[in-house]
């Protein structure tokens, strides 16, 4: 019994050491397969190769970038509650005030639960369950909607954060680069690659860039959402991978200029916006202006005419095509469609600025049925407090016809006694 006992935990033992060894050797063939250096270098370029370079960039550089994500997270909350918040109240920001919904049990479950929008079927159902109209339970729904929706303040906090860093990091990006021959003849970034050592400023302006957005992606459920939320997601993903892939393959002097002719009309949009919420009508505009100037010519003339013209056509001067070329490409065409699309919601806005003689709101701001359920709740508060106010103007009115009745009376009265007296007497 006792030898029947051994043998079978050895067998167990064995069968572990088996499903480890079996779980190490398919780990170790992933990473041979992910690290293949055809899919990362150019033919005739080695890991090795890449290894014994001075400064050389290396993979698990790229993990400084989770932390640096929490960081900014943990900077966003303080800068918010400490800088952005007085900020908005000494600009003006001013919130609207949402109307208030009434207890309603079963409503409150199904918004929660199921659906903030309800189907007409499952109106008609709330009907039965709530004992209100249908009318009452779609007034509801909108309304309880319009509670959720982020104020102005909110906003303007985003806003005014991603208008810090952006600017900062456009500054600090552009006098790291001034000086480097790349940012003015862009076939220098092909000369010698891969084996370019990196300079700690740039090695720095990657990872906090890249921690940055790492902290957007994490935020973005709680951020306030637009119309072009997933072409937000996309664009996040894919600079997150562009970034990441373009530093392990050292892209990284194309990757900084990418980075600074992003960041060159970012700040400037965030400025408008925070303006826009403040209600700085003629500031916004003008930023808008300026922004819209800056982005076209960037988005649509510098990143198509070189950053993406050196990578797709000079770089084949250096080093033949191989996957990692069609893959930091196929990235840039990515963000290159989302700029058309974006260039598309300007120039719908320049439209209206010239057309119509003044700029409506951001085109990428909350969904047109919100807006539209906002006008709707602007109306009752405009019909209340001008009900109101009517009601104020009768009640005046009517203590002044009841104090001028009272008035006559007296007289009345008084004239009566008058003409009495000398018959008295």
């Amino acid at each position: 019994m006792e030898i029947s006992g051994e043998s079978s935990r050895l067998t167990e033992e064995e069968a572990a050491r088996s499903d480890r060894y079996k779980h190490n050797s398919s780990m170790e063939l992933f990473n041979e397969w992910l690290w293949r250096q055809e899919y990362w270098l150019p033919p005739g370029i080695t890991w090795r190769d890449m290894a014994q370079m001075e400064d050389s960039p290396l993979p698990r550089d790229l993990l400084i970038s989770l932390p640096l994500a929490l960081g900014f997270i943990a900077l966003r909350c303080a800068f918010e509650r400490t800088v952005a918040v007085p900020l908005s109240k000494l600009l003006g920001v001013k919130d609207r005030v949402r109307l208030s919904v009434s207890p309603a049990p079963s409503l409150e479950a199904f918004y929660t639960k199921h659906s903030r929008h309800p189907a007409q079927s499952e109106v008609s159902s709330l009907v039965k369950k709530s004992g209100l109209t249908q009318k009452q339970v779609e007034v509801w729904f909108r309304h309880r909607r319009n509670q959720d929706r982020p104020s102005n303040t909110k906003k303007f906090c985003e806003a005014s954060w991603r208008f810090v860093f952006y600017l900062i990091s456009f500054t600090a990006g552009l006098a790291s680069l001034i000086n480097t021959s790349w940012f003015w003849d862009q076939r220098e970034c092909w000369r010698g690659f891969p084996l370019q050592p990196v300079e700690k400023v740039h090695y720095w302006y990657y990872m906090i860039e890249l921690g940055f957005y790492w902290s957007l992606l994490l935020c973005v459920s709680v951020d306030v959402k637009r119309k072009d939320f997933k072409e937000q997601i996309v664009h996040h993903i894919a600079t997150i991978f562009l970034l990441g892939f373009s530093y392990c393959s050292n892209y990284i002097r194309i990757g900084t200029l990418v980075m600074l002719v992003h960041d060159s009309s970012d700040f400037l949009l965030e400025s408008a916006k925070m303006f826009n919420y403040a209600s700085w009508k003629k500031t916004c505009d003008s930023l808008f202006v300026v922004f819209a100037v800056v982005f076209l010519l960037t988005r649509l003339v510098v990143f198509p005419s070189k950053i993406i013209y050196t990578t797709l056509i000079l770089s084949m001067e250096v080093f033949q095509p191989f996957m990692g070329y069609y893959f930091f490409n196929a990235l840039l065409l990515v963000l290159q469609a989302l700029h058309i699309f974006w260039a598309w919601l300007i120039m719908r806005m320049i439209y209206k600025f010239l057309f119509l003689g003044k700029l409506e709101k951001d085109e990428r701001s909350d969904d047109e049925s919100e807006a539209e359920e906002e006008a709707e709740d602007g109306e009752e508060e405009e019909n209340q407090t001008s009900w109101k106010k009517r009601k104020v103007v009768l009640d005046s009115k009517l203590a002044m016809m009841t104090s001028s009745c009272v008035l006559n009376n007296l007289a009345n009265q008084r004239a009566n006694v008058c003409s009495r007296m000398p018959k008295s007497r």
